[in-house]
């Protein structure tokens, strides 16, 4: 790309992981796309990052977006990781992702910046290594709206298509989605590394990832074992966060959770409507390895995953650094059921712990699956007091339960007042209501309409808002003969 175009976007990159062993990656250019055109560009993300939204949109900016042009001072990678897909172990890599650089912002910050879809690499196996619009969109909208909640997430900067088809079980639109992320370092990257890298190539990963990540973790003392605790610390707080607002992952292998403790991969995702905590929607968890009510154990699995791949680095004796990292990973469950009861407190508008909370909160969860309420309107109504829409609230059961929880308010220092601005920041107004989702991307892929995608997304950034604009967009759906089914984005 010519230089005042780069020096006029903003871009400032940098390629520090191209420094690591070349066991790591592949470099590789992005695949031309034959007549891009720019969708949807995330402006404040845009801004946060340092880059000039009107360059971006110029002709020389979506050139980027689609792979056309290179940044100048990029390096494009494929980065090679492995991971264990539904419990079994594979070797996997960026199969249609390519690493353009990393954009270091103006406050110093640094990101990677990924085109998803960006054709063939080493790693795509059977694949051609392109994506289709529908997919690409619904990461978009999806990671937008957790950023939103509140939860730690990859981010999408910006969706074009690329005037191509791609073949899947018909011909569809193919599209590239740029997506930012704190790095896209993976449980599964140091699968990789430690089954066919050698010890010092794992050492190079992981003092990566201590100085990308963890700068404030001293030199001395075990810094790997620090880094598992850290890990495990940040992913007990990100699991908590999904369990708390409904969101089912839907594809949880150790290549799809990251050492950062951002949440990555939106394929077949989906946020639950009836609470249950057997919900799956992907068509592929035949078994409902990764229901909702899953999540926390999968997730300790993929930390033993991670702590297993350490192991060489935890202690020159073998059965020591087994201990430690079993310990390390022990400590999950404690973590996660400290964040997920804290939440749940703020949910019900509690501002200090009895020991009978845990009960009261498992008798609402019990009532809710029993009556198939809504997981999000059940802990609005409750927020706003508004106790007429759900056949739940007419059971003498809750009545009891109501005046528990009334007591158990009743016994805290803070007013009912405090109490329900808690509910208020807890509790968000809307989740992306699948029918929703499903309604705005069947306009943009199959009519080239993208207002109620705008529309939906503009109503999501705000959640908490509790806006009279909001309240179409989380009524539930009209009844289905069939129950609503994700697929992986392909």
């Amino acid at each position: 790309m010519e230089g005042n175009a780069v020096i006029e976007a903003g871009w400032n990159l940098d390629n520090s992981y191209a420094c690591l062993p070349e066991l790591f990656f592949s470099c590789l250019n992005p695949t031309p796309v034959r007549s891009p055109k720019l969708i949807i560009l995330n402006d404040s993300l845009a801004t946060s990052l340092g880059l000039n939204i009107q360059a971006l949109e110029s002709e020389d900016g979506i050139a980027v977006f689609a792979g056309n042009r290179i940044p100048e001072g990029a390096l494009p990678l494929a980065q090679a990781y492995a991971g264990h897909q539904f419990g079994h172990f594979t070797m996997l890599g960026d199969g249609r992702a390519l690493l353009i650089s990393e954009q270091v912002t103006p406050s110093g910050e640094r990101f990677d910046v990924q085109l998803k879809g960006a054709g063939r690499t080493p790693y795509s196996r059977r694949g051609d290594g392109r994506a289709a619009l529908g997919p690409m969109l619904r990461e978009y909208i999806i990671s937008e709206a957790m950023q939103a909640l509140g939860i730690a997430t990859t981010r999408s900067l910006a969706v074009v298509t690329t005037g191509e088809p791609v073949i899947r079980e018909t011909e569809l639109p193919g599209a590239i989605l740029t997506r930012v992320a704190a790095s896209h370092l993976r449980v599964g990257t140091f699968q990789y590394v430690a089954k066919w890298g050698t010890v010092e190539e794992l050492q190079a990963l992981a003092d990566y990832t201590l100085k990308r990540h963890f700068p404030d973790i001293e030199a001395d003392g075990n810094r790997y074992l620090l880094l598992l605790q850290e890990v495990i610390k940040r992913q007990a707080g990100l699991i908590a966060k999904w369990q708390l607002v409904g969101f089912i992952h839907g594809v949880m292998n150790t290549d799809n959770m990251t050492i950062s403790g951002e949440t990555i991969d939106y394929g077949p995702c989906a946020f639950m409507d009836a609470y249950d905590p057997a919900t799956v929607f992907s068509s592929i968890d035949t078994y409902g390895r990764y229901a909702y009510g899953n999540q926390p154990s999968i997730a300790a699995w993929n930390l033993a995953r991670f702590a297993e791949s350490l192991l060489p680095l935890l202690h020159v004796n073998q059965e020591e650094a087994v201990k430690l990292a079993q310990d390390a990973v022990s400590d999950f469950t404690e973590m996660y059921h400290c964040n997920w009861l804290a939440g749940m407190r703020a949910k019900l508008g509690m501002f200090n712990e009895e020991p009978g909370d845990e009960s009261l909160i498992e008798g609402l969860l019990h009532m809710m699956q029993k009556h198939r309420a809504d997981y999000t309107n059940t802990f609005r109504a409750l927020t706003f007091d508004k106790l007429e829409d759900a056949a739940l609230f007419d059971t003498t059961e809750f009545a009891q339960w109501h005046e528990r929880w009334q007591e158990r308010l009743g016994r805290q220092q803070g007013s009912k007042a405090n109490a329900h601005q808690l509910m208020r920041k807890a509790n968000p107004a809307l989740i992306p209501r699948n029918h929703r989702v499903e309604d705005a991307l069947e306009a943009a892929v199959n009519q080239g309409d993208y207002s109620a995608m705008e529309r939906l997304l503009n109503v999501l950034s705000k959640p908490y808002a509790h806006s009279p604009e909001q309240a179409d967009y989380a009524a539930l759906p009209a009844s289905a003969v069939y129950p609503y089914r994700t697929f992986c984005g392909t």
